[in-house]
């Protein structure tokens, strides 16, 4: 079993920036890659970004590149999500994932085996 704790979420102007943190324990050493998953009132859950432990390959959603930046300290068994120049569409509830199992497709929801509670994240204009 793997645990995810996020934090970091909070209420920002357009414009700021926050970091996310998604801290695993539990049996993480099974764990292929992480991923970051928001979702708005009303909308889908949808990707944002994703790394994978052992090459730190990185993968980002079209929307924030060049906006958010993804990364890992495998010692703390921790994954961050920088997110600069944040627009009011970024507002939503921002999940952390783990997936135990090699993948593909990083932006696929049903490649991730555990879910975090989420963090809010609320960018205002």
């Amino acid at each position: 079993q793997v645990q995810l704790v996020e934090s970091g979420g909070g209420l920002v102007q357009a414009g700021g920036s926050l970091r996310l943190s998604c801290a695993a324990s539990g049996r993480t050493f099974n764990s292929y890659g992480m991923g970051w998953f928001r979702q708005a009132p009303g909308k889908e859950r949808e990707f944002v970004s994703a790394i994978t432990w052992s090459r730190g390959s990185t993968y980002s959603a079209d929307s924030v590149k060049g906006r958010f930046t993804i990364s890992k300290d495998n010692a703390k068994n921790t994954v961050y999500l920088q997110m600069n120049s944040l627009k009011p569409e970024d507002t939503a509830v921002y999940y952390c994932a783990a997936s135990s199992g090699y993948y593909i497709y990083p932006n696929l929801r049903d490649n991730y085996d555990y879910w975090g509670q989420g963090t809010q994240v609320t960018v205002s204009s």
